[in-house]
């Protein structure tokens, strides 16, 4: 309910979103907005941090969600990490991390033990508040667990090969380690750019190409 499947933005930077009204109680009123709102997404939620983090930089970053699971900066402490700034480190160098991050609040708040009775009211209520109803935010975890029981689970190699294509600029119609037609096509297209068999196989020797054009090709500004 908190991912689109992956921590980072094609430009490999990690998912954030800046919360105006958390930048407002971080900074005493002094910046930001009592309300929330004002979310530009994606990649143009840097530009919000980036002028917040100029007015204060702390209060930017503890204002922030950051990573797969969208971890609030305020919350670094609670998910392992020594400072904000230590948990921004470790959110863009890696999704172990940010996964850990996840783990490590739901473990401090007790929340864990929700998951494992898939007690989902009961849990939406604690991580969302009383207006989890609004967004049916239980009746979408109970159906997300039900999917993932039933249905195919998905493939480690698969999502990791939908990251790197996208990262080089591929569509694979999201990144959900499910291998379909747009996942297959841009294997393909990605082969045959290289000049070699136009394979659509999703193995090793596909993801240490991959991996090896990702290390040599520049970031994104």
């Amino acid at each position: 309910m908190e991912t689109k499947g992956c921590g980072y933005l094609p430009d490999r930077r990690p998912v954030i979103l800046f919360e105006r009204h958390i930048f407002h109680k971080q900074t005493e009123g002094a910046y930001g907005s009592p309300e929330p709102g004002g979310y530009l997404g994606g990649a143009k939620e840097f530009e919000c941090l980036e002028e917040a983090m100029a007015l204060a930089a702390h209060a930017a970053l503890n204002s922030t969600s950051w990573g797969i699971g969208q971890v609030m900066g305020f919350n670094s402490k609670l998910a392992g990490f020594p400072s904000v700034e230590a948990m921004v480190e470790a959110m863009i160098a890696g999704e172990d991390a940010q996964l850990a991050a996840v783990a490590n609040c739901l473990r401090a708040n007790k929340l864990d033990r929700f998951l494992a009775a898939h007690q989902w009211e009961a849990f939406a209520m604690e991580y969302n508040g009383p207006n989890y109803k609004e967004n049916n935010y239980d009746t979408k975890l109970a159906a997300a667990y039900a999917s993932f029981s039933q249905g195919p689970l998905p493939q480690i190699e698969v999502r990791q090969a939908q990251l790197l294509l996208t990262f080089l600029g591929f569509h694979t119609g999201g990144i959900d380690g499910i291998l379909g037609k747009l996942t297959t096509a841009a294997a393909i297209q990605f082969a045959h750019q290289r000049g070699g068999a136009t394979s659509s196989a999703i193995n090793v020797p596909l993801i240490a190409a991959l991996q090896g054009t990702a290390a040599t090709t520049a970031l994104k500004p």
